[in-house]
């Protein structure tokens, strides 16, 4: 058999620079030049000097990350978490709270300008939220650190697979507190709980949920054990193995109420859901009054997932067909209608990324399109659409780059921006939430 040769990778020479930031770009890293390519800078901000180590040297760009702040910007401020250095689950608590909105936006406005050639861009008021204790759902990886030769419970560091001990999270709601603590001494214990893979939380307006998704089976002895350790905790245990799904017939089914639309949403632990209640009330809101509907509009909402803004304005439209590609996120949207007495909405399972021509649920009387889209964006199904027989298009996006990209394609099809609008819903991280207000020329 012929063996192929490949040269290996020299390793990177450790090389410690001091570098000019200029910006910042929408991954909250600081941007400078080195050997006349873009450098990004993990840890640095705008307008400040400092050194920093670097770790990635491409063809076209390096990374690096920062050592020491020689100068530092007016917006730095103390991180408020003790993981903050290792953990990879927030990227911006050295900022200032209202400069990341500044810097996130900022950041979106280059990317428009970039890719879909916009340079003036409508910024209406941005959607806040609390800026700590604003998760009401989160993923605890859970694995064993052959070098510590114990079990970790917490999240993963930045840019690597490994596990950081975390003895409690600042964004996560105060009624998960203590789970960190509380499980990283049961699993170390009891051998039994070593095939647990991670912890799902969930908060729901009426009860709170532990998803434990272990990968072995698990003795009724332990698991009994487990439950009347955490009897105490404001949340209740649920146990999944890798194969089984959730079973919701013995739990109260979790939902979250918005008051603002007198709508109740019930969802399936493993369905998805906004993890900040309060940007996602305000969003809604903001949806509404953006469209302000006259209810005569046919509205198709793609990417609906349990209903969140289909049920919405269904209120305000004539008629609503809302599609997404997970099948129990249809069947939770469906049932949501019937529970809250919403007769004009319909729902469909289709995966948007495949083929819309023979599609039983597109129609040529739809007038009103909204998209929410996954990281990977819409490109897919607008590249399919008649765009033009739209004539407002609202897209709400979770990735600045594909909606930039995006807008493209729906301004080519005679669209005009009209109203952009940052949505905090993640403080403290580099995450981008997006709404867009699309109407036709």
């Amino acid at each position: 058999m012929a063996q192929i040769f490949k040269a290996k990778k020299k390793p990177l020479k450790q090389q410690t620079l001091e570098l000019t930031i200029t910006g910042m770009d929408h991954q909250g890293r600081g941007i400078a030049k080195h050997n006349n390519k873009v450098c990004f800078v993990s840890g640095a901000l705008p307008n400040e000097t400092v050194k920093a180590t670097l770790v990635e040297d491409k063809a076209k760009y390096s990374s690096a990350k920062v050592t020491k702040v020689i100068q530092a910007s007016e917006s730095r401020v103390d991180a408020f978490c003790e993981h903050y250095n290792q953990c990879g689950g927030c990227q911006l608590q050295h900022l200032e709270v209202s400069q990341q909105v500044v810097e996130k936006q900022t950041a979106v406005t280059q990317l428009f300008s970039k890719f879909a050639k916009l340079n003036s861009l409508n910024w209406q008021t941005p959607l806040l939220s609390k800026p700590v204790h604003y998760r009401r759902s989160a993923r605890i990886a859970v694995m064993f650190d052959k070098a510590a030769k114990k079990m970790r419970v917490g999240y993963r560091a930045s840019g690597s697979k490994n596990i950081v001990s975390i003895n409690k999270c600042a964004v996560l709601d105060e009624v998960f507190t203590d789970v960190f603590t509380l499980f990283d001494d049961l699993i170390n214990q009891h051998k039994a709980l070593h095939s647990i893979s991670h912890l799902q939380l969930c908060q729901s307006d009426k009860q709170n949920f532990v998803v434990i998704r272990h990968t072995k089976a698990i003795n009724d002895d332990t698991k009994a054990l487990v439950e009347h350790i955490t009897k105490s905790q404001q949340f209740k245990i649920v146990w999944q193995s890798e194969s089984d799904a959730i079973e919701h017939s013995h739990l109260a089914m979790p939902f979250y109420y918005l008051k603002e639309f007198d709508l109740k949403f019930e969802f399936g632990l493993g369905n998805f859901i906004q993890v900040n209640a309060q940007v996602n009330e305000a969003m809604l809101k903001q949806a509404a009054n953006w469209l302000d509907l006259k209810g005569d509009e046919n509205l198709l909402d793609l990417f609906c997932g349990i209903g969140n803004f289909s049920l919405v304005l269904a209120k305000q439209a004539k008629s609503v067909i809302g599609v997404e590609g997970v099948t129990s996120a249809v069947a939770m949207a469906a049932q949501n209608a019937q529970t809250n007495s919403i007769t004009n909405a319909q729902f469909h399972c289709f995966d948007l990324t495949q083929s819309i021509q023979s599609a039983p649920w597109f129609s040529k009387n739809l007038d009103v399109l909204v998209l929410d889209p996954s990281r990977t964006g819409a490109m897919a199904v607008l590249e399919q659409l008649p765009l033009k027989q739209f004539k407002t298009i609202l897209y709400v996006s979770c990735d600045p780059v594909t909606l930039a990209r995006d807008s493209a394609i729906i301004s080519q099809a005679g669209f005009d921006l009209n109203k952009i609008g940052l949505m905090n819903m993640f403080p403290h991280t580099g995450h981008i939430e997006t709404m867009a207000l699309f109407q036709r020329r």
